[in-house]
């Protein structure tokens, strides 16, 4: 499959998975699973048509690690970035002492005041290295990499979760554990 039908599928995805579901009229569980044989029939019917062999090819070349099968093949689902409610079932983890987030420098001002919120996602989403975090802030504009302090964080009792695809996940970061 090309690489260019790949990403134009892969965005949809995204968009059904994790933010719109009810724009092909497909529900997700409460885990945030959804029929593989229903998802791939009524994107069809949007004009975004795909088999079984391009969805597995998709869920595993994705550079993002962004989609898990269900075991048994029959459900997928997103493994973060959700803006709609659902129950990834994470557990509670301990993290590196230092994780990453990058934003783009416009940001600065709101997050040296108020600390980095989860905005309309689940969750402030983190990485373990700064080469991600740099991916990640730059599609909002210049780049600018924030170290947190993870393992204080942890130490003064808030919670971090590992996504699927190795996003640390957690509710809040105050300003205080923003490494100046």
């Amino acid at each position: 499959m090309k690489e260019e039908r790949k990403k134009s599928i892969g965005k949809f995805l995204s968009l059904i998975l994790r933010h719109e579901p009810s724009k092909i009229g497909i529900q997700l569980d409460a885990n945030g699973w959804a029929n593989v044989e229903e998802l791939i029939q009524k994107c069809a019917k949007h004009r975004v048509v795909f088999t079984r062999d391009e969805l597995d090819e998709i869920v595993k070349t994705n550079n993002k690690k962004r989609y898990t099968l269900s075991e048994d093949g029959c459900k997928i689902r997103a493994n973060q970035g959700h803006s709609i409610a659902v129950d990834l079932e994470f557990t509670p983890e301990v993290p590196p002492v230092y994780l990453y987030h990058g934003t783009a420098d416009r940001f600065l001002p709101a997050i040296k005041g108020e600390g980095i919120k989860k905005m309309n996602r689940q969750h402030v989403h983190l990485s373990a290295d700064k080469e991600t975090a740099i991916a990640v802030g730059s599609r909002h504009g210049k780049v600018v990499v924030l170290t947190i302090l993870a393992g204080k964080m942890q130490e003064d009792g808030l919670l971090f979760y590992c996504s699927a695809n190795g996003v640390w996940l957690t509710d809040y970061i105050d300003p205080q554990y923003i490494s100046k």
